[in-house]
């Protein structure tokens, strides 16, 4: 079969950290496209749509986000697999009828996160595992057809709807991106707690969380097997 080719909606600010993490996790020809400069695909002829990280919120009032949204929700109504991470997980819900609010609060490092159900994205993956999160949003209503697989005492960390999955948490980072996102959030949660997180982003904290890696592997795994369904699909109809 030949290599999946798979939409990589980069929605980072500064998107380097998020190029490279992506890139190095995603075993795919990965065609990029800066969704901040509204830059988006003009078709869903992808294997798959992975939706990044970014520093935005979903609700706010910025003229790349609703174009974002639209785009995400045209894909999934195609049936192309999309993955969303954070920010992405934020916006796959909102595309498919949840909703999104700021948390009381603000939740970042590694924490640990519970499967509650059974999913090919988490095969290979603890009931309860580590991974990091930096986010003061979260997803506050599933959408309607969408089913919960992950949480933690901060909310919804994990869904999935149909051919769609959203994960809160950031299975990409390396330590890098960890301590780098950690200290640019000073002005917003203070020095002391920033440098708390600093403390706890160890070689043995990320070697921990390095087990969630296996969902971008699961997520192409279950966009190879779609591929074929339809390439043989397509065959019977010659």
């Amino acid at each position: 079969m030949t290599r999946l080719r798979f939409a990589l909606l980069n929605a980072a600010h500064d998107g380097a950290n998020t190029r490279r993490n992506f890139r190095r996790e995603i075993d795919a020809d990965l065609v990029e496209f800066d969704a901040v400069d509204g830059d988006l695909p003009d078709h869903t002829e992808f294997d798959g749509v992975v939706v990044t990280g970014s520093r935005s919120s979903v609700y706010w009032d910025e003229a790349w986000i609703p174009p974002l949204v639209d785009y995400v929700a045209e894909a999934a109504d195609a049936g192309v697999p999309v993955l969303g991470v954070c920010y992405g997980h934020q916006v796959l819900a909102e595309a498919l009828g949840g909703r999104v609010a700021g948390m009381d609060g603000f939740e970042i490092g590694y924490n640990e996160i519970r499967q509650v159900r059974d999913d090919p994205l988490f095969e290979g993956i603890g009931e309860s595992f580590t991974a990091f999160t930096t986010h003061g949003d979260a997803v506050v209503e599933l959408p309607p057809s969408a089913t919960l697989l992950a949480e933690n005492d901060r909310g919804v960390h994990a869904f999935r709807d149909g051919h769609c999955w959203g994960v809160q948490f950031h299975p990409e980072y390396d330590v890098e991106t960890a301590r780098d996102v950690t200290d640019g959030k000073r002005d917003q949660i203070g020095d002391a707690r920033v440098d708390a997180v600093l403390e706890a982003i160890t070689p043995e904290a990320y070697d921990a969380a390095c087990e969630a890696k296996a969902l971008f592997e699961n997520f192409t795994a279950s966009a190879e097997r779609l591929a074929a369904e339809r390439a043989d699909a397509a065959a019977a109809d010659d």
